[in-house]
């Protein structure tokens, strides 16, 4: 078995209960195979980016696990379908999106995973959770604070 390593995993979701399904979702990675902590940020609230419809929940995950970046994917990937993730067409209101942010300092591009994520440091509802858990993070030889400087047409509010 493979030494953890600590990866990152947005969360967001703007149909149903979210929150409650962001918490149920973050329970179920605890209980994974494979891996050993889970630390959640804060949740937000945002407006969906490139698309319609309700507001998302958004928050970052920690987790520290054995598992390789592309079985990590496919764990999410079956989370995401046990909580009804239909995908009818780009960027469509979900009830659950789980992406894989980071994996140690893996870097990779494969036809089912580009790690760093690639649109992340585009993301203020990426990067504000994620500096609630890494607050002195660097992507692409950048703090997260210097990528949310330029986000400026994205609110996001932290949710109490």
């Amino acid at each position: 078995m493979a030494a953890p390593v600590r990866a990152y995993i947005g969360l967001g979701a703007n149909l149903g209960d979210s929150a409650a399904t962001l918490r149920t979702v973050l329970a179920e990675l605890a209980g994974a195979d494979g891996i050993d902590a889970v630390t959640a940020s804060p949740f937000y609230r945002s407006a969906p980016v490139d698309a319609t419809g309700p507001d998302f929940v958004n928050a970052v995950a920690a987790l520290d696990t054995s598992l390789a970046p592309l079985a990590l994917l496919d764990l999410l990937q079956a989370l995401e379908q046990r909580h009804g993730r239909e995908r009818p067409y780009k960027n469509a209101p979900r009830t659950l999106d789980l992406d894989l942010l980071l994996h140690g300092d893996t870097t990779m591009a494969h036809e089912r995973l580009v790690l760093p994520h690639p649109r992340m440091p585009l993301r203020a509802f990426v990067l504000r959770p994620l500096r609630d858990l890494a607050p002195t993070l660097t992507l692409a030889g950048r703090s997260l604070d210097a990528w949310l400087d330029e986000i400026t047409d994205q609110p996001i509010e932290r949710i109490a």
